[in-house]
């Protein structure tokens, strides 16, 4: 009897063991953090760009021939023109970009006058006026670095400025000279246009626009100056020319291509958790 009551004690006791082990607090397991989303602010791109150039020539000159004597035309005037370009950079993080880009001036107009004096020969043995015509175009490559002024909703401002260098390539002047009493004209005389390259530098202002993740609109504006140069060759006792340089201001349309530019998702590896070891009371 004493025996069965002390098996029947010792279970009871290892039942309330278990039970209190079972009762016993357990640690909550920690939350994984959520995945978020991080938006890619640095990478290679690629650009294209149109616009209307407004020119503004400084000024040209020419030599009167023998006389070696240089003179300003009394009307210089170059038309406004389209351009286009493309380039590649390098977004270096939210504010600060640099690229190299490559554009083409199209034809640009040329119309010059000169008015002299009486000469001893031709039509112009008194008062008359020349007529020079020629066209220009140019290349422009630059390296440039912008500096973005954050974002607002869809749009970043910013400013940006470039050096580098235009080939300017001028077509043949041809000048023809005509009394200004109206009796007649000399022939026409050609001159053979020069090209060459030139110092250039740019100042810029605008702003992207978000199209997609990666794909921003850009409307801006470009103050492109280009240093002065050959203009035209000698022919006829006229000649050579050249002229004071070119500044152009350029408002301009464009699209960048940012690679890799939208949101990645970033995968997080849950914490590891210790196994937790049964408490016995």
């Amino acid at each position: 009897m004493k025996r069965t009551l002390s098996g029947i004690f010792a279970a009871l006791l290892i039942a309330s063991n278990a039970y209190s082990a079972d009762l016993a607090p357990v640690e909550p397991v920690p939350e994984q953090p959520p995945e978020v989303a991080v938006t890619e602010s640095t990478g290679w791109y690629l650009r294209g760009d149109i616009g209307y150039a407004f020119t503004d020539l400084r000024g040209a000159t020419f030599f009167q021939g023998s006389n070696a004597l240089e003179a300003d035309f009394d009307d210089a005037d170059l038309d406004d023109a389209w351009m286009i370009g493309g380039g590649v950079g390098y977004q270096i993080n939210n504010y600060l970009r640099t690229d190299l880009t490559f554009d083409y001036l199209t034809k640009s107009d040329f119309r010059g006058s000169t008015v002299g004096g009486g000469a001893a020969f031709g039509a112009c043995v008194v008062a008359c006026t020349s007529t020079d015509v020629s066209s220009m175009t140019a290349y422009t490559l630059l390296a440039n670095a912008y500096v973005d002024l954050g974002t607002y909703a869809y749009f970043t401002p910013y400013v940006g400025a470039g050096i580098g260098g235009s080939y300017v390539k001028w077509k043949d002047l041809h000048n023809v000279a005509c009394a200004d009493d109206g009796s007649g004209c000399d022939d026409e005389v050609d001159h053979g246009g020069r090209g060459g390259w030139r110092f250039s530098y740019a100042l810029m202002a605008g702003a992207s626009i978000d199209v997609t993740c990666n794909v921003k609109a850009d409307v801006g504006y470009r103050y492109l100056h280009i240093n002065g140069g050959n203009m035209f060759g000698y022919n006829e006792n006229g000649g050579p020319g050249r002229d004071r340089g070119v500044n152009v201001h350029e408002a301009r349309v464009g699209a960048r291509y940012l690679f890799g530019g939208c949101a990645q998702p970033v995968a997080y590896e849950p914490p590891a958790i210790p196994l937790q070891q049964p408490v016995y009371k």
